[in-house]
């Protein structure tokens, strides 16, 4: 396997960057392109100190397709990891046309120089938004998708029917499609972790820049959903468990499954005050909150149902609510103002 490379688009992101680390870990050897836009190569840097490995890791956008041409000539590339993407859910209801260029336009791009090149080995970063409103509970593989209430969940659903188009057309190409719920949560080592540029969309970010004092209270959206307290329940699974369940799709792509798809998530749903109780927790520190009204696009409940990825994948999230408060703060109290050197 000594000149193979996995090619991880996206690398220098959260979820990209933590799957870096877990496939050096692995003795895999990795390269990394990345456009930049919302991540920044000093988490490439922390995870070669993690790890005491070196990466190659290039500043690659995806529209420009003679640049991932440079990449697939110079390195013999065995397996794609697709994390590369616009993904905040609110920006691409307002600016639907910059998701579909950027995220569609890309990965055809990127498939188109895969096939030049005659590498057919795909994990794509997929997202339990392509399931829309849940038709039950818990979420499984095989529950409707395609009734996604955004355009980011659209250009999700939209890339996994492309990539299973591609696989039908050609036998010989492997895909793995990985639907996660939500990662939160950071490395043991607190060097690396997630970092939203401006005002964070999702939960835990929100949550540890209050502790940290960057933010006077967090805001939650809508306490009038039918829950057991009012506000939105989610899946949340640690960066961790995720990015391990990336290198088990390897294996699966490498003996030639054809087009799969599997949910990474833990299979418990937690409430969004219940989030915030357990950051207290972590913390030892209160976070003030405020209710606004509910935000367009969001659901009452979601939550995965995992065991087809334990049966096939042989893997499993086994990291607690606990953990990811704790690697959070960890990570956050570290890096106050995230990868930005502190002023």
């Amino acid at each position: 396997m000594s000149e193979d490379y996995i090619l991880v688009t996206g690398g220098a992101g959260y979820i990209g960057s933590h799957t870096v680390v877990e496939l050096l870990n692995s003795n895999y050897n990795v390269v990394v392109i990345d456009n930049l836009v919302n991540a920044c190569m000093e988490s490439i840097s922390r995870v070669e100190e993690i790890t005491g490995k070196t990466v190659p890791a290039l500043q690659v956008d995806l529209l420009d397709k003679n640049a991932i041409k440079s990449v697939f000539k110079k390195y013999k590339i065995s397996v794609v990891m697709h994390f590369a993407g616009l993904k905040a859910v609110g920006e691409s209801v307002e600016l639907p046309l910059l998701y579909y260029h950027t995220n569609i336009g890309g990965t055809v791009n990127l498939l188109e120089v895969m096939k030049e090149y005659n590498v057919k080995n795909i994990i794509f970063s997929s997202s339990a938004t392509v399931y829309g409103t849940p038709q039950y509970l818990p979420v499984d593989e095989n529950h409707p998708v395609g009734g996604c209430t955004n355009a980011y969940g659209k250009t999700k659903f939209f890339i996994e029917e492309i990539i299973k188009d591609v696989c039908n057309a050609d036998k010989s190409w492997n895909a793995v499609l990985l639907r996660y719920f939500n990662p939160v949560g950071a490395h043991k080592s607190g060097k690396i972790g997630e970092n939203p540029q401006g005002v964070p969309n999702n939960l835990m970010p929100f949550v540890a820049q209050v502790a940290v004092g960057r933010r006077d209270h967090l805001t939650v959206f809508g306490d009038d959903y039918d829950t057991p307290d009012g506000t939105g329940v989610r899946d949340y699974i640690h960066i961790v468990d995720l990015a391990q369940g990336h290198v088990a799709a390897i294996k699966k792509v490498e003996a030639g499954c054809g087009c799969v798809v599997y949910n990474l998530g833990t299979g418990i749903g937690y409430s969004v005050l219940d989030m915030v109780k357990a950051f207290e927790k972590a913390t030892e520190k209160p976070i003030p909150y405020k209710v606004a009204p509910r935000r367009a696009g969001d659901i009452a409940t979601v939550y995965a149902n995992p065991q087809n990825a334990e049966k096939e994948l042989g893997w499993k999230a086994t990291r607690t609510l606990d953990e990811m408060c704790e690697d959070l703060w960890r990570w956050q109290s570290n890096n106050p103002n995230g990868y930005k050197a502190s002023s």
